[in-house]
């Protein structure tokens, strides 16, 4: 260039914007070509948490540690085995006891969001400890009734997650490392308790499931039990990323795949004694073939069973819990023990069902998230191109979705391949720091629920768990494995 050229005042610029991404606008409206960078200062841009990630970046004790938790996940063969009947036979606490679990971290009464509230009423109702909803809201109101997370009793639950002691629970375990871990079942779509509801529609289909449903899917997994140990619930999850399924929001393919498990023992039992009778065998299999999310709450205990074998291990940085209640959002870490680190929920962002807004939408709720926690939902996006019809975005959003939560994790799950990435493992085993690294936050698919109790799912979306909590568990790592 001669010190009279001036052929770049004569053309439209080029631009590579680092960072904040509101200066794109007024270059592409100006005429300019703008490329994004993201970027954001490691460390969140405090010099103190920036000076302990870089410390714990190289401490090859947790290196050690996160490699024992992945093996752990990858080597992990979660089976459905059994349906309690009660919640309380498993659970002792419960018995005599006025005792709710719910979705998330740790919440009162005051701060529940509207389905979590409705829920809470309804499972009043449907234990009869109250014979209307006002006497219902009274008595949580008056601090009559006890809430703990499912998460500390080996459980999760999707959208509230409310489960009481009468209710039948599947079961579920680890054949590698022998632990157990439950889920209440699906409800199907429309007024359901876990958004809120708690109508007689609601009530009738819970006392549904006590009396034909659950004892027909019990004897179903116990026939297979006794001969193979149960239902491979990895076995369903990973072919059933082969056939478009995230196997989060999508459980399409893994709803089918699991019919068919269960319908070849149930065609076994029909017409014998002491099986179902065969009437109830055809109202599950129709239940079960007319919801095409049934397989969702069984996958998110495959996903419990697997974490909790992964937790516990010293000085290990990787995530176990993704735990939302619809008010906060809250994390769990392998080295950690029971901690939450917990920050306010965002608001998920998607598509609308017609007549529905986002102002219309609940913050972050349930502990489905558990499913991206073991590297599936949003990790395995990528699988699900089916999937942003619902959710929204591209397909190329979706692979990008997939392709980022690589540089926040460990490793590679090779049972968990993604098709679109060339059957690459799915990612597994994100890592606080690498998150607090990145700034690149994990992705969760979800249903949108309305923030008022018992509308139901108004769409589905996507979330990101917020940074705050991976700062706070950062620090909290810091504090415990760092000299003074």
């Amino acid at each position: 260039m001669t010190p009279n050229d001036n052929s770049l005042l004569n053309q439209a610029p080029s631009v590579l914007n680092i960072g904040i991404d509101g200066f794109n606008d007024s270059i592409s409206q100006h005429g300019g070509r703008v490329e994004h960078l993201f970027w954001r200062p490691p460390g969140n841009a405090d010099p103190a948490l920036a000076w302990d990630l870089a410390r714990l970046m190289g401490d090859p004790r947790i290196a050690a540690a996160n490699q024992e938790v992945t093996q752990r996940i990858i080597q992990s063969r979660p089976m459905w085995e059994d349906i309690a009947l009660r919640a309380d036979s498993v659970w002792p606490e419960m018995k005599g006891a006025r005792l709710l679990l719910h979705a998330g971290p740790p919440a009162a009464w005051p701060e529940m969001c509207g389905p979590m509230q409705g829920a809470m009423i309804g499972a009043l109702l449907y234990e009869g400890w109250a014979q209307t909803a006002e006497q219902a809201q009274k008595m949580l109101e008056n601090s009559d009734i006890e809430f703990a997370q499912c998460h500390d009793f080996k459980a999760v639950g999707p959208m509230t997650g409310i489960i009481s002691g009468s209710m039948p629970l599947i079961v579920v375990r680890d054949g590698t490392h022998g632990n157990l871990a439950y889920t209440n079942i699906n409800e199907g779509i429309g007024r359901c308790l876990r958004f809120g509801a708690n109508g007689p529609e609601v009530l009738q289909r819970l006392k549904w499931f006590e009396t034909v449903l659950a004892p027909v899917l019990k004897a179903g997994v116990r026939h297979t039990a006794d001969k193979t140990g149960g239902i491979d619930l990895k076995a369903i999850q990973s072919q059933a990323l082969l056939m478009g399924d995230e196997v989060h929001s999508r459980n399409a393919a893994s709803t089918a795949l699991f019919f068919m498990a269960l319908a070849v023992p149930l065609a076994a039992l029909a017409g014998t004694r002491p099986g179902p009778p065969q009437d109830h065998i055809h109202q599950t299999l129709d239940f079960v073939a007319k919801t095409s999310q049934f397989f969702l709450n069984y996958s998110m205990v495959s996903c419990k069973a697997t974490m909790d074998a992964a937790h516990g291990v010293a000085f290990s940085s990787v995530v176990t819990a993704t735990a939302r209640n619809g008010s906060e959002t809250g994390l769990r870490i392998s080295g950690l023990g029971q901690q939450w680190f917990t920050a306010k929920s965002d608001l998920p962002q998607g598509l609308f069902f017609p007549g529905f807004k986002q102002e219309d939408a609940c913050p972050d709720i349930g502990d489905s998230a558990i499913t991206e926690t073991a590297g599936l939902g949003g990790c395995s996006f990528a699988a699900s191109p089916a999937l942003t019809l619902l959710a929204g975005g591209s397909v190329s959003d979706a692979v990008r979705y997939s392709q980022e939560m690589y540089e926040i994790t460990v490793t590679k799950n090779p049972a968990l391949s993604l098709p679109a990435l060339d059957f690459a493992g799915a990612p597994c085993g994100i890592d606080v720091r690498k998150v607090v690294d990145t700034g690149i936050r994990p992705v969760v698919t979800t249903g949108i629920a309305h923030k008022q109790a018992g509308v139901g799912q108004i769409g589905a979306g996507i979330v990101r768990v917020p940074m705050a909590c991976y700062v706070a568990a950062l620090g909290a790592m810091a504090q415990q494995f760092l000299p003074d």
